[in-house]
């Protein structure tokens, strides 16, 4: 079988970026503080030197140039900039909760970035309990009184249901039980949408499907998982509340697998007729109180002249709609148990 990959490959020789260190490597990278990796405390927050990532996650090289920060091996570039907030893996977009850190001329990482994004994406198959799944929700934003972004093409809430239509198509032909919050223009409270995905008891994921708004200069894609507990909100200031654990917090490592897999599947599908705005931490009601692994998508700007036409595209629909798809696909086998390799007598 071949092995799926849930970020771009680096090079056409690549095999899955997300399976690379799945063996001979301690179970939580936190414990292995005692094991060599060399920890800063910076502006109240705890730091990993990129040298220590270096050597826990075998890549092979550190190069600078000016402000950036590149690691490296043979399936994997890691690029980060010097007080920036941007990770690029092999060319997929990342916001860290905290900026890169220098203490004199060595970078370091926030722990939490670390814990809570690097290690999930490079080795998601230690993350507990993710797999074993056959069941799909997805949550088509908007409807009825809300029809979310408009345009003079069309609603957000109708090319929401378009999209999440396909997907529900397509992923029952793969054998996926999916199970849809709304398959017509009706309103849903959000607390209705997190109960409608609560009430799955199985093993399930949830997958949220939007579209943007915003200035006619803003376009691309970008998707959201639940921020980590002491993480603010994307684009707002860090308050007291956001210290608490929310019920999604249960599955943040998965969260951030997932959203790679599906951020990651769908640039490649959409290629050039997309710009990629990364993965980002948000407390949107729906990503808070769903228990099940789950992430929000917009899937491009109804306010933008040149994507609105793009997303009335029928075409365009379906590589979002595929996209998707395939990354579930992909995910389901990164995270899921591998059998031990078999011993010869």
């Amino acid at each position: 079988m071949e092995n799926p990959s849930l970020l771009p490959a680096f090079t056409r020789r690549a095999i899955t970026v997300l399976m690379l260190f799945a063996t001979g490597l301690v179970t939580n990278v936190l414990a292995a503080t005692s094991s060599g990796w060399d920890i800063a405390k910076i502006d109240g927050h705890e730091y990993v030197s990129v040298e220590s990532m270096k050597q826990f996650y075998n890549f092979t090289k550190i190069s600078r140039s000016g402000s950036s920060i590149i690691l490296e091996n043979a399936k994997i570039e890691m690029k980060l900039n010097a007080g920036g907030n941007e990770c690029l893996m092999n060319n997929v977009k990342f916001v860290f909760s905290n900026p890169v850190a220098m203490i004199g001329d060595k970078a370091y990482v926030s722990r939490v970035d670390l814990a809570k994004l690097i290690d999930p994406v490079l080795r998601p198959n230690f993350i507990q309990n993710a797999g074993d799944f056959r069941t799909v929700v997805i949550d088509p934003g908007h409807g009825g009184k809300d029809p979310g972004a408009t345009n003079s093409l069309g609603n957000e809430s109708d090319y929401n249901l378009k999209v999440a239509g396909l997907v529900r198509t397509q992923l029952q032909l793969k054998g996926f039980k999916v199970i849809m919050t709304r398959d017509s223009d009706i309103y849903l409270s959000l607390q209705e949408r997190v109960n409608l995905a609560n009430a799955v008891k199985e093993s399930a994921i949830y997958v949220s499907i939007h579209f943007n708004s915003g200035s006619r200069a803003a376009r691309g894609i970008e998707t959201f998982t639940l921020s980590p507990p002491g993480v603010a909100h994307y684009g707002s200031d860090w308050k007291a509340t956001d210290n608490q654990t929310r019920v999604g917090n249960e599955h943040d490592s998965a969260n951030i697998a997932l959203a790679t897999s599906v951020h990651g599947s769908i640039l490649r599908r959409l290629g050039k007729n997309t710009f990629d705005r990364g993965i980002k931490r948000a407390r949107f009601s729906v990503l808070s109180g769903v228990t099940h692994p789950a992430i929000l998508l917009e899937g491009g700007f109804l306010t933008h002249p040149y994507e609105a036409r793009l997303i009335e595209n029928p075409d365009y629909q379906k590589a979002i709609a595929g996209g998707i798809v395939d990354a579930i696909g992909k995910y389901r086998f990164a995270v899921s148990p591998k059998p031990a390799p078999a011993t010869q007598n």
